[in-house]
């Protein structure tokens, strides 16, 4: 019986060594409670949580704001106060003629030496006044170019006013801009010549009727007499103003610019015409009377000597047909081997013809 429950319990014993490792199960240790940290603990002293910090960027960017585009700053117009448009809308006069001396006295008219302002300038000249009683009608004689080294105040054009004043018509006769003893002043494209006339004639109107020099002067009855310089300053002012009522051109320059300097600058052996001949073409047209001959409101009468060597007959004749085409009051005499200023029978016929026509256009049947 010993020996029996020894063999089984030796049995048992080598049971239990036969059992896999890895089924044997540790006992377990005393649970431990759990560590609880009281809430003050929690509170006392609070780790700070952090706050994100944003780097900025080294150079801010802006908020970008339209901007409207810049009005472009007009480029000024080189030719400015030449052209057409501009001498029509300025302004003219201001200061008054100036009787400076008597210079003769005849059986027909007072000769006067006269000065006036024009813009700026001083402008000297001699004017006829007829005796007796008026109101005149008014007439400018416009004398060419001459040299001014020569140039005298009775200068070759005072017969003609002196025979305009003998019918009745007071004469003013500046000599123009750049001629002695009248100041100096620019003169491009005898622009200046022109402003020197459109001055003047605005200085007659606010004279005339009034005491003084043009207390007989009738401010509605103005007209222009003008020799191959002259002609061409008459023709510009013609386009200009309104004021004035008659017009003679005798031997005149063309209102074609181009046409003008290419003779002047050989007239000058190059020593005037360069600049305006340089001028743009598109300029010219703004600058030249030609293109604006629909603007004359004048009766005009025209003449050229078909000997004339200085200044091209043809010229005289594109006008007259330029005129008749616009169905303007013009008349057109041409006259056979006369030179540019007329002689003899010519030049009779011309005062003729010029007396006549004046008598037409400004003495209102007087």
């Amino acid at each position: 019986m010993r020996r029996w429950l020894f063999l089984l319990l030796l049995g048992m014993v080598l049971a239990g060594c036969d059992r896999p490792r890895s089924t044997l199960v540790a006992a377990p240790a005393t649970p431990t409670a759990p560590t609880v940290t009281p809430a003050a603990a929690l509170t006392a002293t609070p780790t700070p949580t952090a706050t994100p910090t944003v780097t900025p960027s080294a150079t801010p960017t802006a908020t970008w704001t339209p901007t409207p585009s810049p009005t472009p700053t007009p480029t000024p117009d080189p030719y400015a106060g030449l052209t057409i448009a501009d001498l029509t809308a300025r302004r003219y006069g201001g200061g008054a003629v100036m009787a400076l001396e008597t210079l003769t006295v005849t059986n027909a008219f007072t000769r006067t030496l006269i000065a006036y302002e024009s813009d700026g300038l001083r402008i000297v000249g001699f004017m006829n006044t007829p005796h007796g009683v008026g109101p005149f009608p008014v007439v400018i004689v416009l004398h060419g170019y001459v040299d001014p080294a020569r140039y005298r105040t009775l200068t070759y054009t005072t017969p003609y006013a002196d025979a305009l004043a003998r019918q009745g018509y007071l004469v003013v006769h500046p000599n123009l801009r750049n001629f002695p003893p009248s100041d100096t002043g620019p003169d491009p494209f005898r622009v200046g010549l022109a402003v020197d006339v459109l001055n003047l004639i605005a200085l007659i109107k606010a004279e005339a009727g009034r005491p003084g020099l043009f207390a007989q002067a009738d401010a509605e009855r103005i007209g222009l007499w003008g020799h191959s310089m002259g002609g061409g300053v008459a023709l510009r002012v013609l386009v200009v103003s309104p004021d004035v009522r008659a017009a003679v051109l005798y031997g005149s320059m063309s209102g074609d610019e181009r046409r003008n300097y290419e003779k002047i600058i050989v007239w000058s052996g190059r020593q005037r015409g360069l600049w305006e001949l340089s001028v743009p073409q598109a300029d010219l047209d703004r600058i030249a009377p030609i293109g604006f001959l629909d603007r004359i409101t004048a009766a005009v009468s025209i003449h050229h000597g078909e000997a004339d060597e200085t200044v091209p007959l043809a010229w005289s004749v594109d006008l007259c047909e330029r005129l008749q085409a616009l169905g303007k009051t013009v008349e057109c005499f041409t006259y056979p081997g006369q030179p540019h200023t007329f002689v003899g029978e010519g030049h009779r016929l011309f005062i003729e013809r010029t007396l006549a026509f004046f008598a037409r256009t400004l003495d209102d049947g007087r």
